[in-house]
C-alpha cells in the first residue's frame, strides 16, 4: 500500500520532494495557508494536494516532512502539535530543516506532546530533479531514523546517522559551513576588490594560483542572489552550532549580515548595492 506523506512547504525543495515522492507512487498532501502564489503553482506542478486544515491534512499521514526556512521550523512543530496529538494513528514527524542541534532538540521537544516518533535529517545538495534520477543526501537520526528509509522505495537518498536528535543537523550544519561559508568569503573578496579598484589584478591572481576556487565562486555568485533571503537565518543558526567557538559564530553571524545585504539589495534592485558590486567583478 502507498505511503501518505505531508510536505511542508512548497519551496524549491520541498516542491521537488514533494514532486518525486508524487512521481514514485506516494500520496503527497501540502499546506498553502499563508503561502505565495509561486508556492501554490509549485505544488500544483508536483501533483501535490493542498490541505487547508491541520487536522485533514495529517489525518492517516505515514509521515509529516517540514521543509520550511529555518527560522519557521519551531513554530511550524508547534503549530502541527495539537492536530498531530489528536491523531489514534502518528505519523513521524521528520524535521528536515537547516538548524543547528540545539535548534533541532527544541523542535523535537515542541513536537513531543502528539506522541509523533520524531526525526532528525539535514539535506545536503540540491533538490532532486524532475526527470530522471538522483536525490540529496538525507541524513536521519533520533527515534525516527530507521522510519526513514521507508522513502529510499520512494527515489530519495535516506542515510543513517548514529545517534540522537541534533546528530544529522550538525552534519548539515558543517556542510554548510565549508559551501555557504565559502560563498560569503567569495562574495566580500569581489566587494573588496571592486571597491579598491583593483577587480583585474585580483582575479588574475586568483586564476593563476587558486583556479580552482575562483572558478566555483564565480560559478556560484549568480545562484547565490535568489537564495540569499534564505540563507540569513541558516547561517544564523550556524553561528549557533559554533557557539563553543567564538571567533568562528562571529564569522558566520557576520556572512548572515552579507546575505541579508545582498537580499535586501536584490529585491529593491538598488544599482549601487552588492550584488551590482559582485556582478561588476564577474564581468572583469
Amino acid at each position: 500500500m502507498a505511503l501518505t506523506i505531508v510536505v511542508v512547504a512548497q519551496g524549491e525543495m520541498g516542491a521537488a520532494v514533494g514532486q518525486r515522492l508524487h512521481a514514485r507512487g506516494a500520496a503527497v498532501r501540502t499546506s498553502l495557508n499563508g503561502r505565495s502564489e509561486a508556492s501554490r503553482v509549485r505544488a500544483r506542478d508536483a501533483g501535490l494536494v493542498a490541505v487547508e486544515d491541520d487536522d485533514a491534512l495529517v489525518t492517516g499521514a505515514d509521515f509529516v516532512l517540514s521543509i520550511v526556512p529555518p527560522g519557521e521550523a519551531k513554530a511550524f512543530a508547534a503549530r502541527m502539535a495539537p492536530a498531530l496529538a489528536r491523531l489514534a494513528r502518528k505519523p513521524v514527524f521528520a524535521d528536515c530543516n537547516a538548524v543547528a542541534p540545539a535548534t533541532a532538540r527544541d523542535v523535537a521537544a515542541a513536537v513531543a506532546p502528539s506522541g509523533c516518533i520524531f526525526a532528525d535529517i539535514g539535506i545536503l545538495g540540491g533538490p532532486p530533479p524532475k526527470e530522471g534520477a538522483g536525490s540529496p543526501r538525507l541524513y536521519a537520526s533520533g527515534p525516527g531514523a530507521r522510519a526513514m528509509l521507508a522513502l529510499r522505495d520512494y527515489g530519495l537518498d535516506i542515510r543513517i546517522v548514529e545517534g540522537g536528535i541534533g546528530e544529522a543537523s550538525a552534519v548539515k550544519m558543517g556542510y554548510a559551513c565549508l559551501t555557504k561559508g565559502t560563498q560569503a568569503i567569495g562574495a566580500a573578496m569581489m566587494l573588496g576588490a571592486m571597491h579598491n579598484h583593483v577587480a583585474p589584478t585580483v582575479k588574475e591572481a586568483l586564476a593563476d594560483s587558486l583556479p580552482e576556487i575562483l572558478g566555483y565562486v564565480s560559478k556560484q555568485m549568480p545562484r547565490m542572489y535568489p537564495k540569499a533571503y534564505r540563507w540569513v537565518a541558516e547561517m544564523e543558526e550556524i553561528a549557533k552550532f559554533l557557539e563553543a567557538y567564538p571567533g568562528a559564530s562571529q564569522m558566520l553571524a557576520g556572512a548572515a549580515r552579507l546575505y541579508e545585504q545582498v537580499a535586501h539589495d536584490l529585491e529593491t534592485q538598488r544599482a549601487d548595492g552588492t550584488v551590482a558590486t559582485i556582478a561588476e567583478f564577474l564581468k572583469h
